[in-house]
């Protein structure tokens, strides 16, 4: 079984993902980022490098989630992921436009019918402040030029895609601006809970019908 943790920068999806391993003897797949030789010009200059970076991505994690989803299945009984490969369409759809644009559709739907879907995606969503809040903390390089407006667009995208106009796929949203799963280990297992209670994993304790029998 396979669920991968979506959302936008900033938002944890790594650390979460990450933390769940243990309990789920899972395989994991992280997304491999830093390795794009465009992404710091990028954020300097995103109508720029835009294609460059996004063309760099969508190749990179078609061939690490080729690899990796049908390996890591193998060997283990879960496997997480802190991305989708449907995430980069979303980048591509607000930084590109025009010819390039159209030629990045192509080449992802394309690649796409190869892609093993996850059995749930878990949407980790949080408000603009907080993401950039976290953002600041963490201090990637790349990643300190990046403006609210920027995030702020982030948001609406990635609303419209998992939660106004949702994939085949069963989305699980997690709203995280009041949550603090690395310090409150509360807070990590109610996630965990609701994670088994969208796969029907056990242990969890599934809601009793009203009125009771």
């Amino acid at each position: 079984m396979y669920f991968a943790v979506e959302g936008v920068i900033g938002v944890g999806k790594t650390t979460l993902a990450r933390l769940l391993q243990p309990g789920y003897d899972a395989g994991l797949l992280l997304e491999v980022f830093e390795e794009n030789p465009f992404l710091s010009d990028f954020y300097s200059d995103r109508q720029r490098f835009a294609f460059q970076t996004q063309i760099f991505f969508l190749l990179s994690r078609y061939h690490q989630q080729r690899r990796g989803v049908a390996a890591q299945l193998n060997e283990h009984p879960f496997l997480i992921s802190d991305y989708t490969f449907e995430k980069d369409a979303l980048f591509a759809r607000i930084n590109l436009t025009g010819d390039e644009l159209e030629m990045y559709y192509r080449v992802q739907e394309a690649l796409a019918e190869k892609i093993t879907s996850p059995d749930l995606i878990v949407y980790l969503r949080a408000s603009t402040d907080t993401l950039m809040q976290r953002i600041a903390m963490r201090d990637r390089p790349y990643e300190r030029q990046m403006e609210a407006s920027y995030i702020d667009l982030l948001v609406q995208t990635y609303d419209q895609f998992f939660i106004d106009n949702p994939p085949p796929m069963p989305v699980l949203v997690i709203e995280c601006d009041d949550l603090d799963f690395v310090r409150r280990p509360a807070d990590l297992r109610q996630i965990d809970l609701r994670i088994r209670q969208a796969l029907q994993l056990a242990p969890y304790q599934p809601e009793l019908p009203l009125g009771g029998a």
